[in-house]
């Protein structure tokens, strides 16, 4: 079965599963076994020098894995996918694929925390030259992608301020000079954005958050262009952060409803945004479903949906955002998203809790920001929850 030809929402469900698994299973079956026997030695080889089909050993390839790899591989439009134990996994092996001493990479000011601990102090120490700019000075990244690199790594929306770069410009830029752009598409997912359609040639996920969607199991995935996806995928096989089948199998499956919870995510964070914006004891919302987001016309021309995750800005301190917390009853403190319930917390024990207090104010992340990622609950429950955590704020 060809699911090109079928909508985003088949795809999820029949990605990866249009053949018959053992004993005609209707769903992938768990193979947690380490290695693959053969009892031909010429077919053992082929397949271990990647000239048949087949498994070896689990730390490079497992069939469980492959079923969750073929299905963000339709999901993406790409050539081809891997797959990392973590979506930090996925980030730094791709970095460290294409970035060797003397390398250049440009990026934004505005990436997820442990991305900008790779650019602030992992890459340097190899030597690798980085260049942050400010995330929305398209300006700017031409200008320095123009100097010559050889990455160009983009996050979009960012994480945690919501804020949006132009994917088909800064790819074009990239492509003058050769450079490979990899795209963090970990808020967006396939459902409201498709990087690799606007010219990128990696999308990089934190399956962890909205593709499993449940909170309980990590994983991160590449997908792409065949020949740079291969590049990583051998480094991964050598570095060893390998996915294992049973947090695959549970990404895999909740993949399967990602459309229906994307859908309601997209719905109820655009009724919470307008709701947060008219709040007197809110400074800013960030979202890009607004339309008062600086990015607005950008998400809307490169976006389908503009995500289940937002930040907001209170009207007061650090310590007002210790007061108001604790106040919601429908959501958990946690440092995670993109789950069936609502997580939040604000950036210092979140997404950016490894960087100092300095750090994140060069970054332009204020103290008193809370990130906030909807999930699938009522939304008239979830504003009252907001509305009344909020009143309770002198």
């Amino acid at each position: 079965m060809d699911l090109s030809e079928q909508k985003i929402g088949t795809a999820t469900v029949w990605g990866g599963e249009t053949e018959r698994f053992l004993k005609g299973a209707v769903t992938s079956p768990i193979v947690n076994s380490v290695a693959f026997a053969y009892d031909d030695l010429d077919e053992w080889h082929a397949v271990a020098t990647g000239k048949a089909e087949g498994y070896i050993y689990s730390r490079n390839t497992n069939p469980t894995v492959a079923v969750l790899e073929e299905k963000i591989r339709i999901l993406e439009s790409a050539e081809a996918a891997t797959s990392f134990a973590t979506g930090m996994g996925a980030i730094s092996n791709t970095l460290f694929s294409f970035l060797t001493p003397g390398k250049r990479v440009v990026s934004l000011k505005d990436t997820y925390g442990g991305a900008s601990r790779l650019f602030l102090d992992f890459l340097p120490k190899y030597n690798v030259n980085v260049t942050l700019c400010d995330t929305t000075d398209h300006e700017q990244l031409e200008a320095e992608i123009a100097k010559g690199c050889d990455v160009v790594y983009l996050e979009t929306p960012t994480n945690p301020t919501l804020k949006i770069v132009d994917i088909k410009r800064l790819s074009a830029a990239a492509k003058k000079v050769g450079a490979i752009v990899a795209v963090d598409n970990t808020f967006a997912t396939p459902i409201n954005q498709n990087p690799l359609k606007l010219g990128a040639d990696l999308v990089i996920h934190s399956a962890t958050k909205f593709l499993n969607g449940h909170s309980d199991a990590m994983g991160g995935l590449l997908a792409g262009k065949k020949e740079l996806v291969e590049k990583v995928f051998q480094f991964r096989e050598i570095n060893g952060a390998s996915l294992q089948a049973d947090p695959a199998y549970m990404i895999a499956r909740g993949m399967k409803t990602l459309e229906l919870r994307i859908e309601r995510q997209n719905a109820s964070a655009l009724k919470i945004a307008r709701f947060l914006k008219a709040h007197p004891k809110v400074s800013d919302v960030f979202y890009p479903g607004l339309e008062t987001h600086p990015g607005h016309d950008i998400a809307k021309a490169q976006m389908s949906g503009f995500g289940g995750m937002m930040s907001f800005s209170l009207n007061g301190t650090y310590e007002d955002v210790k007061k108001f917390l604790p106040k919601l009853k429908l959501v958990h403190l946690a440092a995670s998203l993109g789950s069936v319930s609502t997580l939040a917390g604000p950036p210092r024990t979140t997404s950016h809790v490894e960087l100092t207090e300095e750090q994140r104010a060069h970054l332009g992340i204020p103290e008193s920001l809370i990130r906030y990622s909807v999930g699938i609950e009522n939304v008239e429950d979830l504003m009252a929850d907001l509305g009344q955590a909020l009143d309770s704020l002198s």
